[in-house]
């Protein structure tokens, strides 16, 4: 049992990715708001969704700012709640906005002591005709944001367009990287193979790709899924998808390469060298050529990813783990294969 503790591992950490990951619940957050566009001076009325909230239980105590910087918010006259899910929230806009900007985007803040502190980024839009930053007055200044209620819990962030899609980081990224570790491992093996020619490299080496190309299907897979929830499209032909597509039809080649030659020998050399020419084209393939261009996929475009925007605390919890579970299953297929393959010639030389 002891030799196979890294297997009990992988699928320990697995289950917890899985539990964890799929039923920790979501914080408080902000799905929608009505109207998105008011001009300066209009009194409105905005109808607020929350998604896991609990406004009822905290009747009285909720304050609500329109907010345009660390220095200048509007607060909410009045906050009348509907039900949990729903609140109306009274603002009255200035005259003029403490900005020299024609459109200002201002993100919704709301605070209770049930749910917290939530917010909306690019919840409004105000447009201002005559531009005087100096006549805003103290509107904007007059009710600080300050005495936010904050508590930490086991819960993911809420982000408005993924919601309940970011649980697929646990998922769709720690394959990916799954991926690169076992294709570092079948190049490893073909360079060993080069260097002593022994038939056990080339056979990890093979395991090792299989694995690494499951992982990128996988991969490619919970991709389209997540895409489809968040860019409307499985697949929207993006720079990051076509690229990755590229790379693992290049991975795939190698086994058709391997089928090509009759020789053992021979076979194993080419499918090594092939090897190693795959690996230095996946990974410009997929992590340069992406961030020259535009791209709606983070990490690309200079769109960033895994940053405080993507991974707070409570979520790193479970994504780091999810990358160690995810290579030691492919470790342990990669090693069923292995075993499988040898046994095959070990019986195809007795026949």
């Amino acid at each position: 049992m002891l030799k196979h503790w890294w297997k009990i591992l992988g699928v320990a950490i697995l289950f917890y990715v899985f539990v964890a990951g799929l039923l920790v619940p979501l914080k408080t957050g902000i799905s929608a708001v009505s109207p998105q566009k008011v001009a300066p001076g209009e009194s409105f009325t905005l109808e607020v969704t929350g998604y896991n909230s609990r406004y009822t239980q905290a009747q009285g105590q909720i304050r609500a700012w329109l907010k345009q910087d660390e220095a200048h918010a509007l607060a909410a006259g009045s906050v009348t709640v509907l039900d949990d899910r729903r609140l109306q929230l009274a603002f009255a806009m200035p005259e003029y906005l403490p900005s020299d900007k024609k459109v200002q985007v201002l993100t919704l803040l709301i605070d209770d002591p049930v749910d917290g502190a939530h917010v909306l980024p690019s919840a409004m839009f105000v447009t201002q005709d005559s531009i005087a930053p100096g006549l805003a007055g103290s509107a904007w200044t007059a009710h600080p944001v300050e005495g936010l209620h904050e508590e930490w819990t086991m819960s993911y962030p809420f982000r408005n367009i993924l919601q309940e899609t970011i649980r697929n980081a646990y998922f769709h990224i720690p394959m990916w990287f799954a991926m690169i570790f076992i294709f570092i491992g079948a190049v490893i093996s073909s360079v060993r193979y080069l260097r002593k020619f022994d038939p056990q490299d080339d056979l990890k080496a093979a395991a090792f790709t299989r694995v690494g190309i499951l992982y990128g299907i996988m991969g490619l897979v919970t991709g389209a899924i997540w895409a489809k929830n968040t860019w409307g499209a499985y697949w929207s032909g993006d720079i990051k998808q076509n690229m990755t597509a590229i790379a693992l039809l290049i991975y795939l080649a190698y086994f058709v390469l391997r089928n090509a030659f009759e020789d053992p020998d021979k076979k194993a050399r080419v499918a090594a060298v092939y090897n190693l020419f795959s690996f230095a084209a996946l990974i410009p393939l997929i992590y340069v050529v992406p961030r020259l261009y535009d791209s709606l996929h983070p990490g690309s475009g200079g769109n960033p990813a895994l940053g405080g925007e993507d991974l707070d605390n409570t979520m790193r919890l479970v994504f780091y783990p999810a990358i160690i579970g995810w290579t030691l299953l492919g470790l342990w297929i990669a090693q069923l294969l292995y075993r499988a393959d040898r046994l095959r010639d070990r019986l195809w030389m007795n026949a």
